[in-house]
């Protein structure tokens, strides 16, 4: 949903900042890197500290890495399966970074088990939602579908998370990573209902 709507607008806004980054001759590889780097750190430094809004903070200003790169290799023509798939491989080591800071805090200094393994369910989840796709592709399937992308995910949880610490609510976080975690399930549920009609169609199904 994320995608569609905001992917325009974010684009004509750090347009600017990919085309300086490639006049510097940094390469679109590099800032996939540091903003993975970035992310990571942000969320496995502050998070299991209880520095949450902190760790936000940081992470935001990583995370249009994500998109910066892309940008970049569009408007270099540089655009390769490579620089994809690397893209796509450190996209679940920030992930799992987010949501695993959390999981580390809760299970340490914050003291809740509860919370503990509402981050873990979206941290196993978020990765299983991910792989149901890149699995159907590499079938020959597309599974692009579901509730929970990406982008819904980390605005979600990282909104949540800075507000929650300002505000001091528990119960705020909470409440978005239980709704995280079933809209996840769903969005795998989903994945694997659209390649098993596809499989049917192509009579690749074991009856």
């Amino acid at each position: 949903m994320l995608n569609t709507l905001l992917r325009a607008t974010v684009t004509k806004i750090l347009g600017p900042i990919a085309h300086l980054f490639l006049r510097l001759g940094i390469s679109p590889d590099v800032v996939t890197i540091v903003g993975t780097v970035g992310v990571s750190a942000g969320a496995l430094v502050f998070f299991p500290r209880g520095d949450l809004w902190i760790g936000v903070l940081v992470i935001t200003a990583f995370v249009f890495s994500d998109t910066i790169d892309g940008i970049m290799a569009r408007q270099s023509g540089r655009s390769t399966k490579w620089g994809a798939y690397l893209d796509s491989t450190l996209d679940r080591v920030g992930d799992a970074a987010i949501f695993g800071g959390l999981v580390l805090y809760y299970a340490s200094v914050g003291d809740n088990s509860l919370m503990a393994g509402l981050a873990l369910a979206c941290l196993i989840l978020g990765s299983v939602v991910s792989y149901a796709r890149a699995r159907a592709e590499g079938l020959g399937f597309t599974a692009s579908v579901g509730i929970a992308e990406r982008a819904d995910r980390l605005l979600a949880v990282l909104v949540a998370a800075f507000f929650a610490d300002l505000l001091d609510s528990t119960l705020l976080l909470g409440g978005v990573l239980a709704l995280l975690a079933v809209a996840s399930l769903i969005t795998v549920l989903q994945r694997i209902l659209t390649v098993r009609s596809q499989a049917m169609a192509t009579g690749e199904v074991n009856h």
